[in-house]
């Protein structure tokens, strides 16, 4: 399996803290991982980047420490990017400035033939489409205050990945965006199983993505099973690390059957392997 490390952390040194960055260079489509140390007169509240905010966490393996995941957007500018991190210090209200340098990923390209209906929509489908992507987004850009994983993350199904994260999709010769996942290779009915604790909810059979769950598993963070062909899992329903969540399929739009994994992170899309490799090394038992 295909996990993109090794992973050094950059020392900033502070007024009143430090702040350790796993990847200060970091790509487009990737997560910024920050630790922060636990200092007797400063309380952590939150960050801001690119005028979104994101909560400090509780390090769920070193309680001298404090995190912050950091979502770079797919179509991020390449640029140097700030976090502004905010805190009091003997009650009085502060603000510090860590720098990111955000690289281009140069991610590749592919070109994908599916049935003509998936690219040219009716205005039915345009409907549908949308109200989905409207229910998703609002999933989403909900972040569960306590975090639900207590262990590593694993894959969902042990294949030959077919399709990266990232790369330019051109359907019937028409560019429609990028892959916001990562393709695993699965004949229809291969057992998918839970990338790690949480609770289901959705399960649902969209346009685009088929036969789809979306686990919320805390502190802002999804995982995504798309083009299945059954459920085992009900919406509500609290799932373990390992669990079947149903079987792979060919649903929604494809061009055969496969496992579309992805990852959300403060509602954006990430790489679901760089994602799991940088939190199992460096904040999960």
């Amino acid at each position: 399996m295909r996990f993109i490390l090794p992973l050094l952390f950059f020392v900033l040194s502070t007024f009143g803290f430090e702040v350790e960055i796993a990847n200060s260079v970091i790509q487009n489509g990737k997560v910024a991982l920050l630790e922060l140390t636990k200092e007797k007169n400063i309380s952590y509240e939150e960050a801001l980047f690119n005028g979104k905010k994101y909560k400090v966490l509780a390090h769920p393996k070193n309680n001298e420490k404090f995190y912050l995941l950091i979502p770079i957007d797919y179509e991020e500018k390449i640029a140097k990017k700030n976090i502004e991190i905010f805190y009091k210090e003997n009650n009085k209200q502060k603000s510090k400035i860590v720098a990111l340098d955000i690289k281009d990923a140069k991610y590749e390209k592919e070109t994908l033939q599916v049935d003509g209906s998936k690219v040219t929509l009716s205005e039915k489908d345009k409907a549908r489409s949308s109200k989905e992507y409207a229910e998703a987004m609002k999933i989403y850009n909900t972040s569960t205050p306590k975090s639900l994983i207590s262990s590593k993350f694993i894959v969902p199904l042990d294949s030959k990945i077919t399709s990266d994260f990232g790369r330019a999709r051109v359907y019937n010769n028409a560019l429609k965006g990028y892959h916001g996942g990562t393709d695993f290779r699965a004949v229809i009915g291969t057992p998918i199983v839970a990338a790690n604790d949480g609770v289901v909810v959705l399960a649902k059979d969209r346009f685009y993505s088929g036969m789809s769950v979306l686990i919320d598993h805390g502190h802002g963070i999804y995982s995504c099973y798309f083009h299945m062909s059954k459920f085992d899992v009900n919406e509500g329903e609290k799932v373990k690390k390992g669990d079947v969540l149903g079987l792979s399929g060919n649903s929604g739009r494809v061009s055969g059957p496969h496992l579309h994994f992805g990852i959300r992170v403060g509602s954006k899309q990430v790489d679901p392997l760089h994602f799991i490799a940088l939190i199992n090394k460096n904040l999960l038992l």
